[in-house]
């Protein structure tokens, strides 16, 4: 078989989805006996502090005899965290990189909280 017809047959199907510093890409493969498989890779993208970036890459290989399985479980455990926690995001502030933007309000709600002292009292 030539190099060019196993990269087709690798590029059979596929979706990204790109989420922040996260890209995630599902790709349906074939094995040597032209079945089909799902890989689900997680590329995550890290800057060093010269500017320079990397990535890491994290891979699932998923075979049809555990599509049914795969699906009810990761159907279930979405539903558990978002009936217990919601849709909102929260841990971007545990991020390395996570910077808070403080509005003017929040910098006087501060000042605020604490006491006044009259230093004619004293």
């Amino acid at each position: 078989m030539r190099e060019n017809d196993m990269l087709e047959k690798e590029e059979i199907f596929s979706k990204v989805l790109r989420a922040g510093r996260r890209t995630y890409f599902f790709d349906v493969r074939a094995t040597k006996a032209d079945d089909y498989y799902i890989t689900i890779t997680e590329s995550k993208k890290f800057t060093e502090e010269d500017g320079s970036f990397h990535f890491k890459k994290h891979k699932i290989y998923l075979y049809k005899e555990d599509f049914s399985s795969f699906a009810e479980i990761l159907e279930e455990m979405t539903s558990y965290v978002l009936n217990h926690k919601g849709e909102e995001v929260i841990s971007e502030r545990h991020q390395k990189d996570f910077k808070k933007e403080y509005s003017s309000d929040k910098t006087e709600e501060q000042r605020s909280s604490f006491t006044d002292i009259d230093f004619d009292d004293i």
